[in-house]
C-alpha cells in the first residue's frame, strides 16, 4: 500500500514546515509541500498540515492574510468533504481566521512571548486526534507563541487538549487545542512536531501526526 499523502502548507513567513514534514514521514506518511498561491492541493492529498511560523509577518492579525490565500480555498473544500486538517500555532490562527474553527487567538495575558514545555491534558478522547488516549491522560509538548490565548465559546467546538495545572497564556478554560464539531479539523498552539524524538524529551507529538494517517 502507498503511504498516506499529507500536504504541508507554506506561506511567506512559515518556519516549521520542515519539522512538520519530518514528523509526517516519521509516522509513515508521505509529506508534500503546497504553496500559498496554489489553487489546489497536490494530487492524492489525504490530509493537510498547516505549520507554525509568522505568515505574512503577522500583518493585520496573525493568520489573517494567509487565511485569504488561494490554497486555503482548497483546504476548505478538503475539510468540507471530511478530510483531516491539523493547524499548529500559526496554523491554528489561520484556521480560526478562515472560519474552519471558531474563536480567535489573542495576545498572551502576559503580553510576552512564551516558550517552554507544557503538560497537556486530554479533554475529549472521542476524536481521532488523541489516538485513543483516555480523558485526563497527559501529553508533554512544547509551545512557543505570543498570540496563543484562545477566546471564544467552548460550546461551539470540541475541546481536545487543555493546559494541565496552569494557564500560561490566559486562554479561555485553559484551552490548548480544539477541533470542529465533526472532529476532522484540529488546531492547537503547542508544537507536536517538536515532540517526536526522545532526545528532545518527548515523543508525545507523534500521536497527533499518526492521527492524520488513520
Amino acid at each position: 500500500m502507498s503511504a498516506t499523502r499529507v500536504a504541508v502548507l507554506r506561506f511567506p513567513g512559515t518556519l516549521d514546515h520542515e519539522s512538520a514534514a519530518r514528523a509526517v514521514e516519521g509516522v509513515g506518511g508521505q509529506a508534500v509541500y503546497a504553496h500559498h498561491e496554489d489553487t489546489a492541493l497536490p494530487e492524492g492529498t489525504q490530509a493537510v498540515v498547516i505549520p507554525g511560523g509568522f505568515s505574512y509577518g503577522d500583518h493585520l492579525r496573525p493568520g489573517a492574510l494567509a487565511s485569504r490565500t488561494p490554497i486555503m480555498a482548497a483546504v476548505k473544500s478538503h475539510a468540507s468533504a471530511g478530510g483531516k486538517v491539523l493547524g499548529i500555532c500559526n496554523g491554528f490562527q489561520i484556521l480560526c481566521e478562515s472560519g474552519l474553527l471558531p474563536g480567535v487567538l489573542r495576545p498572551n495575558a502576559s503580553l510576552s512571548f512564551i516558550c517552554r514545555q507544557a503538560d497537556l491534558e486530554v479533554a475529549d478522547s472521542g476524536t481521532a486526534w488523541t489516538g485513543g488516549r483516555l480523558e485526563g491522560e497527559t501529553l508533554s509538548i512544547p509551545f512557543k507563541h505570543h498570540d496563543g490565548a484562545w477566546f471564544g465559546d467552548p460550546g461551539e467546538t470540541r475541546v481536545v487538549l487543555r493546559y494541565k495545572g496552569e494557564n500560561p497564556n490566559g486562554s479561555i478554560d485553559r484551552i490548548a487545542g480544539i477541533s470542529n464539531l465533526s472532529g476532522n479539523v484540529m488546531g492547537l498552539m503547542p508544537h507536536p512536531e517538536e515532540a517526536q524524538d526522545p532526545l528532545l524529551g518527548s515523543v508525545d507529538g507523534r500521536v497527533l501526526f499518526a492521527a492524520l494517517l488513520s
